[in-house]
């Protein structure tokens, strides 16, 4: 039985003619008749009585025609509060500029798609800046790199990424792998210290007893790949920094620190859930969803999905 048939029983009881309950419900009559007699055969009694003058409910119909009306009465209020209690408000999420490359897009779009009503505000800045920007609640969610486990937020450790050495195309080109070791005497151009991709590769470097890096410094994606293409000096990232580079393999050459250690770590970190409205909430949930689909579909390339239940981090 499906509420279609009962919306049609009822107008024709209400109209007493299935002609003009067609016209009124603008289906074709056929079709109309076709749904009472399927509902009569389902209830093994007729409801209808048809006659030359119209059509009448029998005793079965006017007792099925009364709780029919208390049906629809009841899922017409149920509609209406679903779409009384939709997600509304502002979510603000903050990206480095190399996972905005990647997540941006496919977030905006997916919440719209989902949540019409939730409005993102959505902030790109280098990762230590995000990091301050959520401690300060200035955000929702932020992806980050380097999370302080001091901080009252909730870390859900979601993508991870290679690391590749990057230069302007030059003789003898690159290997197709190399050890971090190999980078020691090349111009190197990184974000400053205090930035998560910076810590990591600062903290890799200590490990392996390596000098400290002491690069040009460049707080900047899109100056940073510039100087990059222009031949200043190399620089260490993930191949999601090349995906606002139009025909970069014309410029530039890539390869892959194969050092098993180095990673990138994208966390979803977020204020702690009793903090969270429920629109943050959902479009937590999207963000992951859409970083999970785009490791699936190979759009994300260099990149693996993190099998891990979030962890929410201790009072400071």
């Amino acid at each position: 039985m499906e509420l279609r048939q009962l919306r049609y029983f009822v107008r024709v009881v209400e109209l007493g003619s299935m002609s003009r309950a067609a016209i009124d419900m603008e289906v074709v009559q056929s079709g109309l008749s076709q749904q009472i007699s399927r509902l009569e055969g389902e209830l093994a009694t007729r409801l209808l009585q048809r006659t030359s003058k119209g059509v009448y409910p029998t005793e079965a119909g006017l007792a099925f025609f009364q709780q029919a009306q208390l049906v629809l009465r009841h899922a017409d209020e149920a509609v209406r509060a679903a779409q009384q209690s939709r997600l509304s408000g502002t979510v603000s999420v903050g990206f480095a500029p190399t996972t905005a490359s990647m997540l941006g897009l496919p977030l905006m779009t997916a919440v719209r798609q989902r949540y019409p009503e939730v409005r993102l505000h959505v902030v790109e800045s280098l990762s230590g800046h995000l990091g301050a920007m959520l401690n300060a609640r200035q955000l929702d969610l932020a992806i980050l790199f380097d999370t302080d486990p001091g901080r009252r937020w909730s870390v859900m450790p979601l993508v991870e990424e290679r690391l590749f050495l990057m230069r302007a195309r030059c003789d003898p080109p690159l290997p197709e792998k190399v050890k971090l070791s190999d980078v020691r005497g090349l111009p190197l151009l990184l974000p400053s210290p205090g930035h998560g991709l910076r810590s990591t590769l600062d903290q890799a470097m200590s490990g392996k007893r390596l000098s400290r890096l002491q690069p040009i410094e460049i707080d900047s994606l899109s100056m940073l790949m510039d100087a990059v293409r222009a031949g200043l000096g190399c620089t260490i990232q993930p191949r999601a920094a090349l995906a606002r580079l139009a025909n970069w393999q014309q410029d530039l050459e890539i390869a892959e620190i194969s050092d098993a250690p180095l990673r990138r770590l994208n966390s979803l970190c977020s204020l702690s859930d009793d903090e969270l409205s429920p629109a943050a909430l959902a479009v937590r949930v999207v963000l992951a969803d859409c970083a999970r689909e785009l490791i699936r579909s190979g759009a994300w390339q260099g990149a693996a999905a993190v099998r891990s239940r979030s962890r929410a981090g201790a009072a400071a």
